[in-house]
């Protein structure tokens, strides 16, 4: 998952939803932290199609690592820390 270029692109996004009031414009009135952050923003950081930068997430959903949020018509991502603590664990422990 890391030693490609979209899993270099999926440890970055990664990295930048641990602290998204650092890595984002701040929405009015809006706690990235709490809320998350949409695709949209994401996929303008990246430099991509709105599309992929919602194929990296969704497969970061599914794998569990982030966890989704619905506002209004927009869906809003943020990472689950408690899963990637215990992700992290399984491959300490070699699986």
């Amino acid at each position: 998952m890391t030693k490609t270029p979209s899993g270099r692109m999926r440890r970055t996004i990664l990295e930048w939803l641990k602290d998204p009031a650092l890595h984002f414009p701040a929405p009015r009135r809006r706690d990235l932290a709490a809320t998350g952050v949409t695709a949209r923003a994401v996929a303008a950081k990246l430099g991509v199609p709105r599309r992929t930068a919602v194929a990296h997430l969704d497969f970061l959903t599914r794998l569990g690592v982030l966890r989704t949020r619905r506002i209004r018509c927009r869906t809003h991502y943020r990472r689950d820390e408690v899963r990637i603590a215990e992700v992290a664990r399984m491959f300490e422990k070699g699986w």
